[in-house]
C-alpha cells in the first residue's frame, strides 16, 4: 500500500543505511534523508505514510522539523527516536503532535510496532481511545506520593534527582515507581510518558 512509506530522517549514515534496510525487509516503501530540510524540500501534498526522525540532528533537529511539517500543513504522523535521558524534549515533541518516540537503542520489533501503529492511526491517539482513558482512570489511583514520582519522571529526571526534590533515598523512589508503573500498568517508561502526554496529564 501506497501509505506504508516512511520518510527516515537521521544525520548518521549507519543509522539511515541500517533502518533502510531493517524497513525494507519489513516490506515498507523507505525514503531516506540526511537532513530534515531535504525531506521538507521532497515532500509533496498531500504526503503519503509517515515520519520516523531523530530528534537530536544539526540544523534543523526533530523538534523543528515536526514544527515545519505541521506549519507546511503536512499531517503525516511522526515518530521520534531519541537518545537516553531525552524525556523532556520526548515530552514536548508529543506535544508539538508527534504521534510516538522510540529511544535508542531500540527493539526492531518495537520500533515495527511503533511505525504500523503510526501508520494504521494516521496520527496521535486521540482522547476517545478506551486504553487512554482507561490509563487515566488508573492514574486517578495513584497515591499523592506515587502521583508526584509520576509527574517527576514525565519530566526527565532521574531517581537521584526526584529523591533530592522529594526529599526520601533514590531506592524510595525506584519503590514508588515500580508501584505506579504496576498501577498504570505502563510496560516502559516510554509507554508511562506517552500516555501522560496524551492524557494530558504532563
Amino acid at each position: 500500500m501506497a501509505t506504508d512509506v516512511v520518510h527516515v530522517v537521521d544525520d548518521d549514515p549507519a543509522m539511515r543505511d541500517s533502518l533502510g534496510f531493517l524497513l525494507g525487509t519489513e516490506g515498507f516503501e523507505v525514503r531516506l534523508y540526511e537532513a530534515g530540510a531535504d525531506l521538507l524540500d521532497g515532500l509533496t501534498k498531500p504526503a503519503a505514510g509517515c515520519v520516523l526522525t531523530d530528534i537530536r540532528m544539526p540544523g534543523i533537529d526533530g523538534l523543528e522539523l515536526l514544527r515545519r511539517l505541521r506549519a507546511a500543513g503536512h499531517a503525516l504522523p511522526v515518530v521520534m527516536m531519541t537518545g537516553h535521558g531525552d524525556v523532556p524534549l520526548a515530552v514536548e515533541a508529543m506535544k508539538l503532535g508527534a504521534c510516538d518516540f522510540i529511544e535508542k537503542p531500540f527493539d526492531d520489533e518495537a520500533l515495527i510496532q511503533a511505525l504500523r501503529s503510526a501508520l494504521e492511526r494516521g496520527g496521535i491517539a486521540g482522547a476517545a481511545d478506551p486504553t487512554l482513558r482507561e490509563f487515566v482512570r488508573r492514574v486517578g489511583t495513584l497515591s499523592e506520593r506515587e502521583r508526584q514520582v509520576l509527574d517527576h519522571l514525565v519530566a526527565g529526571r532521574t531517581s537521584k534527582e526526584i529523591g533530592r526534590t522529594l526529599d526520601i533515598s533514590p531506592r524510595t523512589v525506584e519503590i514508588y515507581r515500580a508501584k505506579l508503573m504496576a498501577k498504570t500498568r505502563a510496560e516502559s517508561l516510554q509507554e508511562l510518558v506517552r500516555w501522560s502526554v496524551l492524557g494530558g496529564l504532563a
